[in-house]
């Protein structure tokens, strides 16, 4: 047999041939998933697993081998897509708990498809192409007889398979400690980490829901007790409460110009007249949004890798909503998506809202994305939040802003904010222009509840929900405009930041305050504002008017073990020690270790456990 024809039996076997097209797929996702690709890393974590998968096929399967092996093909490719895919949204590694999202994808396909980057899609290139080929009876006799089905020597695949398997548990076994989800795939291979995750242990051991008390969870979180009567306990007794959560309102936004005029005026007169907290930074995860509205309404942190509304919907939550009601106030919320999106029918009954008002309410006028505009929520929600007033009772009303969604490509006649031409056609300049239609349409809001003499009896608290610009997600181009914005590179703590904004009766003095808070945070200091008593009320946050020193743990936009201190944010590597600090008004650093201390780490994984605990040991909400 001559040498060519025996290299050509060799690169038309089915393992030789998928494994090459594998190998290509493999750096195609590192490359866009890790930092620092090394050239032999892909090949030495990834292809073990594809190995050993290959091996089980050359045993077990003599008929349909080409089909077997194309099915295995686009198994590992889709997983190798998702995991590109929800990198680019989320900054984390997918994994099967994301199953749990595939029915909100078809709401947000157009934030799905603006991170597709087109050389994403050679990773299918083959499936289509094999695919087209053997659709067609006549060119798939010919694709079969290109490839040489005998099996790979038994002895042969033994080996391979022993050796393969020995390198997937070697790159496993090692790595399991990491708290970091992406250097624990980058160490461990993408196949093998989707694996692990799947067979890992799924629960610690709950801690007893008798231990977790308020002065365990104050002593964990560094809280000190006042001195003497906290600073404005009670300056807005029984005053109306109107929460406005702004869709990805990132902080930079406040005060800040493009070709001389503000992005958001509204807003900018807002921090100026009231108080502003700029260093508050979201706590949200896989459910954005709605997990925000958990957070604030319950000051319980979200859990692992799961939406609230997916995990903790069913539970009789201890909330903001059940606490007003206690003090004789109606509740509802107000949005103008669907209320079963992400669950929030069953997260609104088990938060104890009196009521909801969703599409069904706003109707089908100026749709955006998927509900009607901030423009048509603002003024029908001004109409009822009217009628709330009216009735001589105090009112909790919850808005929930959508307009400024990602993609943030809003119809032309709502275009109004005069880009520079390095802004236009991008993302960033997309946020702009989809932020400065948000403030507008908040402002004209704020106008008619003063003009209605609701503003002045009302505590109005306004954040943002979570980020619009994940690094991550951002091109080139995309990444040197938010350099040319922050005056240094865009980093994870410049990400997470939304403003917090708070106008009470009786604390009018405008106030720029530099204490560290999140969401968690709310619930207590509109607690302190009305006067209540949170002593019956576990919580996770604290009140932002009287602590200087903060934890706040992060999770999902950030690795597992992430947290803010009154310094710093912490995002560790495989470990505490190799973790890098990214200062207030800075970049990142390794080096600057005396940011943190390893306790904080430790405290911080504490709180989240707590949590977890307490949430999952609650009663689940009386079936109907």
């Amino acid at each position: 047999m001559s040498l060519v024809h025996r290299i050509r039996r060799i690169h038309t076997k089915p393992f030789v041939f998928f494994s090459v097209i594998m190998i290509l797929k493999i750096y195609i996702a590192w490359l866009a998933i890790f930092d620092g690709v090394q050239p032999w890393g892909p090949l030495l974590k990834e292809i073990p697993f594809i190995w050993v998968a290959f091996m089980l096929i050359e045993w077990f399967s003599s008929k349909r081998k080409i089909g077997i092996y194309l099915a295995v093909n686009f198994v590992i490719t889709a997983v190798l897509f998702a995991a590109i895919m929800y990198y680019k949204y989320y900054g984390v590694l997918v994994t099967y708990h994301a199953l749990q999202q595939v029915n909100q994808v078809t709401a947000v396909k157009n934030s799905v498809f603006s991170l597709l980057d087109p050389y994403y899609l050679f990773i299918f290139l083959d499936i289509v192409l094999l695919g087209f080929w053997l659709m067609r009876k006549k060119r798939a006799h010919k694709l079969k007889s290109f490839f040489n089905l005998g099996r790979v020597r038994g002895s042969v695949a033994a080996v391979i398979f022993a050796v393969s398997f020995a390198l997937c548990i070697f790159n496993i076994w090692p790595n399991r400690a990491s708290m970091n989800e992406i250097k624990q795939a980058e160490q461990m291979g993408i196949l093998n980490y989707e694996t692990y995750v799947i067979f890992k242990s799924k629960d610690s051991e709950l801690t007893d829901k008798k231990e977790i008390t308020q002065a365990k969870i104050d002593q964990i979180k560094g809280v000190t007790a006042p001195v003497a009567e906290p600073a404005h306990f009670g300056a807005a007794q029984g005053k109306n409460v109107i929460i406005i959560q702004m869709e990805s309102f990132q902080n930079f936004l406040i005060d800040f110009k493009l070709g001389g005029r503000e992005v958001t005026p509204t807003m900018n007169k807002l921090a100026k007249e009231n108080t502003y907290f700029k260093h508050f930074y979201q706590m949200v995860g896989q459910g954005n949004t709605s997990d925000a509205e958990f957070v604030v309404n319950t000051s319980f942190y979200i859990p692992y890798n799961e939406a609230a509304t997916q995990n903790y919907a069913y539970k009789q939550l201890p909330s903001l909503p059940k606490l007003l009601k206690d003090q004789g106030y109606d509740t509802a919320t107000f949005h103008t998506n669907v209320v079963d999106f992400w669950n929030r029918r069953a997260l609104y009954e088990a938060l104890g809202f009196d009521r909801f008002y969703d599409k069904t309410f706003f109707g089908s006028e100026d749709t955006v994305f998927f509900g009607p505009s901030d423009d048509v929520l603002y003024k029908k929600t001004a109409d009822e939040i009217q009628k709330m007033h009216d009735a001589d009772r105090p009112f909790y009303a919850q808005v929930i802003s959508m307009t400024a969604h990602h993609p943030f490509t809003l119809p032309e006649e709502k275009r109004l904010f005069p880009l520079p031409e390095r802004y236009q056609d991008n993302m960033v300049g997309d946020y702009i222009q989809a932020q400065n239609y948000a403030d507008r349409a908040l402002g004209e809001f704020i106008d008619d509840l003063k003009q209605r003499g609701i503003w002045d009896d009302s505590i109005v608290i306004i954040y943002g929900d979570h980020l619009g610009l994940p690094m991550y997600s951002l091109d080139k181009q995309g990444l040197e405009l938010m350099k040319e914005i922050y005056g240094k590179e865009y980093s994870y703590i410049d990400m997470i930041n939304i403003p917090l904004i708070i106008s009470a009766p009786n604390v009018s003095e405008p106030a720029v305050v530099n204490t560290i808070g999140g969401q968690v945070d709310v619930l207590p200091t509109l607690a302190n504002l009305l006067g209540l008593s949170l002593n019956q009320h576990i919580h996770f946050g604290q009140d932002l008017f009287n602590q200087t020193y903060n934890l706040l743990p992060q999770r999902y936009y950030l690795p597992s073990g992430s947290f803010l201190n009154d310094k710093a944010l912490f995002v560790p590597g495989i470990e505490y020690q190799d973790g890098i600090h990214f200062p207030y008004d800075g970049n990142g650093s390794q080096a600057a270790q005396n940011l943190s201390t390893q306790k904080e780490y430790d405290r911080a994984l504490q709180l989240l456990h707590l949590s977890d605990s307490y949430v999952r040991q609650l009663p689940d909400v009386p079936a109907e």
